[in-house]
């Protein structure tokens, strides 16, 4: 730069001139962040008015403005910038070259620690520089001001359709892409556009050859980088369709090419992905929630290799990745793709994210060859666009490819704030949203990038090999924060009140966000040398993400997420320092929550027992494998991690806590009433009692302890329900004749909306299995059996009177007659039933399913090919509907009466079902799960049973905010000796699904399985249960108190009798 007289830095800061850079960092950055033009308005508008009384350019042969512009503007041509008090560019320059005491603006990615420009942030600091970052700039909207990333999209799909031209034709195809050029061989945006508009003029009157057809353009993300793609595929004759509507166009084109070989194709397609189609939850009962998904995404997987890319043609990668997240394809899932014959012909990766979203990509691109080749076959790399395998766009610095035109957009905006800081000798003097994006200044960092150097020693300090670190500090806990952690300096405020409480952080964890639309993430372990610190700090922290949270319905977006981890004590493990009685809820399923909340509010959320000061308040710990936030917002709950299977750690976890309660699966109940007994806890579970639990009753007895199981809905309520009534009956010296029940969890009536009436908030597969077990029951003194085969079929109308509108129907339930044993009532009752509720028509749909086949659980030999069959060709195989035609192509084929009129015919001639309106709700159901479509059936489909149960899956899931329905009816009739007439005792519960105001919703079946092994386990922790062993709810001094606790809790049993 060379240098000139030395001058103070109160002369420099603020003396109105402006320097800019020539930009040295790559061959092709011919961007400028003033053009001509803006130089003349500010130089012309007066140094009184504009503050800017001289502009000194460095000379470029490269810049898309010659220097003559500059110069005809009232510029000042010359490599010496050391007049000036302010130097402006794009891209950071080199070490050398920036001086001491004047202010910098350019893009200078030091803002997040970002280890590899420290050096620069060092120099900046050593020559006290005043350096403003383009990045921090942002309006009142929260959005940056400054940014280039619509440029990227334009420029990088222009990119790539000239290379689409080259590589179709490689492959015996001539299409109109070829005849465009990249992006920088045109001397205008509006030039690039006029050339993609005769491309799509082309495809619109002479269209692209069936053989490639459809070519399907798939963006992921939709920011400013997507906008861009999509703003010029706009430019092309096209439909833009849902992710989930991808199957049916590539069915409907299979279709049409086998009948029309020569066909002409006038459109493309296009499907806009967010993060909601490329991932799913683990948990099959949870659905995507983008927050969660955010603060953990070790407990989503990816899916988008199996919804979105097997349809793709194209995929424009547009979206922010961190390495935390699932790839969005990776060299494995390619590979498989490319053997089951996906037409994918290429990736433009405009992000340009080496090693990240998708996993091939390990290397960027230049402008100049832009491509590479990549055959997953053999993961080999190659400069042609000849062979096998896929192209690759992968330009770093796209957005220069329109210089011009980008310049301007960055000069329009960037011209408004360089009177600012052209005049600025002090920092106040700045506009506030000019001084939020000033890192460094006079030497020292700003306030509010104080952090930098407290994230790097951290950084640093960590050894790459120590997974866990932990404060010096006697108790710890993890703490991961996710979202605009750095654009809006959240993350400064977050290390401020650990320190402030005295507590002290190590970040083990760090990925930052690329672009003002994308969060960062990073975990800490917060340490402090009391759990009274520590929980303030929580709290503390918990205030600022509420504070920052989002609001759904003022559109305000998150702009901080928090989720803590189990607190640890060095040397001791333990996880709970809190007074009064506690409880272990083992697992965190949807029932976990209404028990949580119960247990954690009492006595307030209950009455009952509320003058009794037996029990204090009640701290509740939920433990399991992943750990949920199904305890955010209860205040004396705490989530932890744990594994069941190890049974030291399920030890140290039990011996803390008075009652455990087990909401896990029934496989896993004897281990840990194991554990109970060892360490003299008691213990509930929602589960039957199988022979296993019932070997440890006497060890239980033993041990002093109560296992209380089977306290949920069926069993449980239903339980209490009936040896109450039964009990009542006995008092009065009555005789029960006859005992039926009825329960059901249904979806409510305005939920109830596809042929079936049903919908599933887990995996199907259990209700289906349900449906083939035999039972027996005992009517009018007969013992009725009904086979497994014909369950469906022994399904009968149910009218209750108190409840006219609901049309129900009813099946036996398994082994009825136990009931009558468990409840005295063996000797005396001449009719003993229980069973299952549905809606009217679920049972004759259900059993015409199961006799076509659907419910069949062996291998299917059409199933267990590499070439996968359609669900169509799956359920022609079923039907044996060598008759039905097979050769309409139409994507529509399902709305012709005349094949659902074949299918209903071939049903009834196949003895499927008796009656046509049977066959015709059959073919609706059919319709409905789409087993009828020409989509290829997943490869880990290999039973009918797996496809249907896919299927079901799939469709008849609750959607948002549609509710459940629990109803339990019992009936009790019963006889007097002394000539009284006979009573028919009834009792009803109905219970709804809870929406509550954020949106989330608490089915009823949650709240009547949960609720009740919560009251359970209260009445173990106040010893109103003397009896030990392992016990159902069957003696007065459980059921009494419990029903009483269920209707002061708000779950309501209606009583009445009849005469």
């Amino acid at each position: 730069m060379g240098s000139a007289a030395t001058e103070s830095n109160d002369t420099l800061l603020g003396n109105g001139v402006v320097g800019i850079l020539a930009e040295t960092c790559n061959m092709w950055e011919r961007r400028a962040p003033l053009t001509p033009s803006h130089c003349a308005r500010l130089l012309l508008g007066g140094g009184n008015r504009t503050r800017v009384n001289r502009i000194i350019v460095q000379p470029s042969t490269k810049r898309i403005h010659h220097d003559a512009q500059y110069e005809d503007s009232g510029c000042k041509i010359s490599e010496d910038l050391s007049e000036c008090g302010l130097i402006i560019g794009i891209k950071q320059p080199k070490l050398e070259m920036i001086l001491p005491d004047r202010a910098y603006t350019f893009f200078s990615h030091t803002h997040k620690a970002q280890k590899e420009n420290m050096p620069l942030l060092d120099k900046i600091l050593e020559e006290r520089v005043s350096l403003f970052d383009y990045e921090l700039i942002v309006g009142d909207d929260g959005k940056r001001s400054l940014a280039f990333g619509k440029f990227a999209g334009r420029a990088g799909l222009i990119d790539f359709l000239h290379g689409l031209g080259q590589r179709y034709l490689s492959l015996g195809y001539s299409t109109p892409f070829l005849s465009l050029g990249q992006s920088h061989m045109y001397p205008s945006l509006a030039a690039a556009k006029a050339a993609v508009i005769a491309v799509g003029e082309e495809i619109a009157t002479f269209g692209l050859p069936s053989g490639i057809c459809p070519i399907v353009f798939v963006f992921t993300g939709v920011g400013n980088v997507s906008q861009g793609a999509q703003e010029i595929f706009k430019l092309l004759p096209h439909t833009f369709v849902d992710a989930e509507k991808l199957p049916e166009i590539s069915a409907a084109w299979n279709l049409s090419k086998q009948s029309q070989s020569t066909k002409r194709v006038f459109q493309l397609y296009g499907c806009v992905v967010t993060s909601r189609d490329m991932v799913s939850h683990k948990d099959p009962t949870r659905h995507f929630d983008k927050a969660d998904y955010y603060a953990h995404p070790e407990h989503y997987a990816p899916v988008f290799h199996e919804r979105i890319a097997p349809y793709a043609s194209v995929i424009v990668n547009c979206m922010y990745w961190e390495r935390r997240f699932p790839r969005l394809l990776s060299i494995s899932q390619l590979q498989q793709l490319m053997k089951s014959g996906c037409l994918l012909v290429g990736i433009c990766d405009i992000t340009c994210d080496i090693g990240g979203s998708i996993e091939f990509v390990d290397k960027s691109t230049s402008i100049e060859k832009p491509f590479f080749r990549y055959d997953p076959s053999n993961n080999s790399y190659h400069d042609d666009m000849e062979g096998n395998g896929v192209i690759c766009l992968a330009v770093d610095i796209l957005p220069t490819e329109f210089s011009k035109e980008a310049s301007q957009h960055f000069g329009n905006i960037l011209s408004k704030f360089v009177a600012s800081l052209a005049s600025m000798k002090q920092l106040v003097e700045l506009p506030s949203y000019l001084r939020r994006a000033c890192i460094a200044h006079d030497g020292r960092l700003t306030s509010l990038y104080e952090y930098i150097p407290r994230m790097r020693k951290t950084m640093i300090d960590l050894a790459p090999a120590k997974a866990n670190p932990s404060p010096d500090k006697k108790y710890s806990t993890l703490v991961s924060l996710s979202g605009h952690l750095f654009d809006k300096f959240l993350i400064n405020e977050a290390l401020d009140i650990i320190e402030a409480a005295g507590g002290s952080f190590q970040l083990v964890r760090c990925e930052v966000g690329q672009s003002i639309d994308d969060t960062s993430y990073s975990e800490l372990e917060v340490g402090a040398d009391d759990t009274a610190t520590l929980d303030k700090i929580i709290d503390s922290l918990t205030s600022l993400a509420n504070a920052h949270g989002g609001n759904h319905n003022a559109r305000k977006e998150t702009e901080l997420s928090l989720k803590i981890g189990k607190v640890n004590e060095c040397g001791t493990g333990d996880i709970v320092d809190k007074e009064g009685p506690k409880v272990l809820i083992l697992g965190a399923g949807r029932v976990c929550r209404p028990a949580a909340q119960f247990l954690a509010s009492y006595p307030n959320i209950c009455s009952y027992g509320a003058d009794d000061n037996s029990t204090d308040q009640i701290h509740v710990i939920v433990a399991s494998l992943y750990q949920k936030d199904i305890v955010e917002g209860i205040k004396n709950a705490t989530a932890t991690q744990l594994d069941v299977a190890d049974i030291g750690s399920l030890s140290d976890l039990v011996s803390q806590v008075e009652v455990v309660v087990s909401l896990l699966p029934a496989s896993f109940h004897a281990a840990i009433a194991r554990v109970c007994i060892e360490l003299k806890k008691h213990m509930v579970t929602a589960s039957y009692v199988d022979e296993s639990m019932s070997n440890l009753s006497q060890a239980a007895k033993g041990a002093g302890v109560t296992i209380l199981s089977e306290m949920g809905l069926d069993p449980g309520i239903d339980h209490m329900m009936s040896v109450k009534m039964i009990d009542e009956a006995h008092a009065r010296n009555g005789k029960v004749k006859a005992f039926t029940s009825f329960c059901g969890g249904l979806p409510s009536p305005a939920a109830a909306n596809n042929p079936l009436a049903y919908k599933f908030s887990w995996n199907p597969a259990g209700a289906v299995h349900s449906g083939k077990n035999p039972a027996v029951y005992k009517f009018l003194g007969e013992t009725i059996h009904v086979d497994g085969s014909s369950l469906y079929e022994s399904a009968k109308r149910l009218r209750l009177p108190g409840l006219p509108a609901f049309a129900l129907e009813h099946l036996p339930n398994r082994n009825s007659l136990i009931y009558g044993d468990l409840y005295g009532i063996s000797e005396e009752a001449s009719t003993i039933y229980r069973a299952t509720l549905r809606y009217e028509g679920f049972s004759e749909i259900m059993a015409t399913l199961s006799k076509i086949g659907f419910f069949d659980a062996a291998n299917h030999p059409l199933l267990q090919d590499t070439n996968r069959p359609t669900y169509k060709g799956f359920l022609d195989e079923l039907l044996n509907a060598n008759n039905i035609s097979t050769t309409t192509t139409n994507i529509n084929i399902e709305a012709s009466g005349g094949y659902d009129d074949e299918l209903i015919a071939r049903i009834l001639s196949l003895g499927h079902c008796k009656e046509k309106d049977i066959a015709v709700k059959t073919v609706k159901t059919i319709k409905f799960l789409g087993l009828h479509e020409e989509i290829q059936i997943p490869k880990d489909c290999s039973s009918a049973f797996n496809v249907i149960c896919q299927r079901m899956e799939q469709r008849m899931a609750y959607g948002h905010n549609e509710q459940d329905m629990v109803l339990l009816h019992h009936e009790v009739e019963v006889e007097y000796p002394d000539g009284r007439p006979t009573e028919k005792h009834q009792a009803t519960l109905l219970e709804f699904g809870k929406v509550e105001n954020g949106g989330s919703t608490t089915t009823a079946m949650a709240l009547t399985v949960g609720v009740p092994a919560a009251i359970g386990a209260l009445l173990l922790l106040e010893n109103k249960v003397q009896t030990k062993g392992v016990i159902r709810p069957l003696e007065p001094e459980i059921y009494i108190p419990a029903l009483e606790m269920l209707e002061s809790s708000g779950i309501k049993l209606a009583e009445r009798v009849e005469i």
